[in-house]
């Protein structure tokens, strides 16, 4: 009977398509860590059915949204626990799984290697498997590194266990984009500190690049020889960065609450850290409610966007943003081809771009709806809230640790559908079909 069951079993798991899989590899997680943070030992205080796996979905999906803090409210085994959940919702559990294949010699099968590509958003199976490894030890050298910086600074401030702690906890959520912090200020404190800084935003700008454009920049290192992926995601990455940083200078340069009372070189370091870290890693060295409504609507845009695919990162994704906007401009000036750095963008490539962009639309309005009828809350903060959690950034303008259990519930799916993606989560439900059939054409009015 028991092999009967298994076998009917593993015969509706290969039944599933690699989104179905993926989804289902997160669900296990959040599942297996919402039971773990609920445990007594987890907590140094009562937590919540509710708070726990709120918790849970938000490390798994590497967002930040918290609400509880979890600095006093979780034990050093619950603090793990988050870690170890953000570790493998970043770099994903199949990362995990194929690396324990590959030690124990066992043969990486087909379905396997289409999870892999599903999980890194590749075009094609080729390779997957050496990515995956690349990957893997690329991961372990930055952390590495980045640990060691923190505790050259930390150690010193806070003792050896202490410092090595916070300096290993911060290194794996700042790589996988995700923005808890053990203060209860988040990094704050840390506003003109340019170890803090550099280091926190290095990893999560490197984090949110994308691994193939990591591996791209590692095995070739001139930029003409580089894939028109990663040549968009490098200049449209500093392009924005700077532009963003530049305007929250300026708009926050006069504001009291947020750049009163800041030397020079620390607003310049506020200015670049609120730039960079909207982009789906949620940490803060200025507290987000004390910017300028014009800061925020800024920060609410470059979440919206996100970081890059295959990254750590989440958002419609930079490339999806700059391929829609380089369309319009060949529109506008009459081209029929889109064309960047002497390539021709594929048609199918255009037509995804706008399916990304409207099916995030419609989750976000959609669950925004359903916030405005579940909280009483300004309506800035409550799409502030929706486009964070569905960029798994982790920002929010004081709103989470007040949210009701319905609205809690809300911006869980909204996380989780931002962290498998928005269309990889509508083709669990929708089934791809092609037609021979064709039609006559005929114009539509628009416009």
């Amino acid at each position: 009977m028991k092999c009967l069951m298994k076998g009917k079993w593993q015969r509706n798991m290969i039944r599933l398509s690699p989104p179905q899989l993926l989804a289902a590899g997160f669900m296990l997680m959040i599942l297996i860590g919402g039971l773990l943070l609920k445990l007594p030992a987890a907590g140094t205080e009562h937590v919540s059915w509710i708070d726990a796996f709120f918790t849970a979905v938000s490390a798994t999906t590497v967002t930040g949204l918290g609400t509880v803090d979890i600095g006093s409210t979780f034990s050093l085994f619950g603090e793990i626990i988050i870690m170890v959940l953000v570790q493998l919702g970043g770099l994903g559990l199949m990362t995990f799984a194929v690396m324990a294949l590959i030690m124990l010699g066992r043969k990486i099968g087909l379905k396997q290697r289409l999870l892999v590509q599903e999980a890194f958003n590749q075009t094609s199976i080729g390779g997957i498997i050496r990515l995956v490894r690349t990957l893997f030890l690329f991961s372990i050298i930055i952390e590495g590194i980045a640990f060691l910086l923190l505790s050259e600074r930390w150690v010193p401030e806070y003792g050896w266990s202490k410092g090595m702690y916070y300096s290993l906890f911060h290194t794996v959520t700042a790589f996988n984009n995700a923005g808890f912090s053990l203060w209860p200020d988040n990094l704050a404190r840390y506003v003109g500190d340019p170890v803090v800084n550099i280091v926190i935003s290095g990893l999560f700008i490197i984090g949110g690049l994308g691994f193939t454009v990591l591996i791209d920049l590692w095995r070739k290192r001139d930029f003409r020889s580089l894939t028109l992926h990663t040549k968009l995601m490098l200049v449209g990455t500093f392009i924005i960065n700077l532009s963003a940083m530049g305007l929250i200078f300026v708009m926050e340069y006069g504001n009291q609450r947020s750049f009163g009372g800041l030397s020079l070189h620390e607003q310049l370091f506020g200015s670049l850290f609120q730039a960079v870290s909207p982009r789906t890693a949620g940490f803060l060295t200025i507290p987000t409610s004390d910017l300028t409504v014009s800061s925020i609507l800024l920060i609410m845009v470059l979440m919206f966007i996100g970081a890059g695919s295959a990254s750590t990162g989440s958002g419609i994704k930079l490339t999806t943003f700059i391929v829609v906007l380089l369309t319009t401009i060949s529109f506008l000036k009459g081209k029929d081809e889109v064309v960047i750095f002497r390539r021709t963008i594929r048609k199918a490539t255009i037509l995804r771009s706008l399916a990304i962009i409207v099916v995030s639309l419609l989750f976000v309005l959609v669950s925004l709806f359903l916030l405005t009828m579940t909280e009483n809350k300004p309506f800035l903060s409550l799409l502030f809230e929706v486009l964070s959690a569905f960029g798994t950034v982790g920002l929010t303008l004081d709103l989470t640790p007040h949210l009701t259990t319905p609205g809690k519930i809300i911006i869980m799916g909204l996380m989780f559908i931002g962290r498998v993606g928005p269309l990889a989560f509508a083709f669990i439900f929708a089934t791809r079909k092609s037609s021979a059939v064709k039609y006559p054409e005929e114009d539509i009015f628009t416009g």
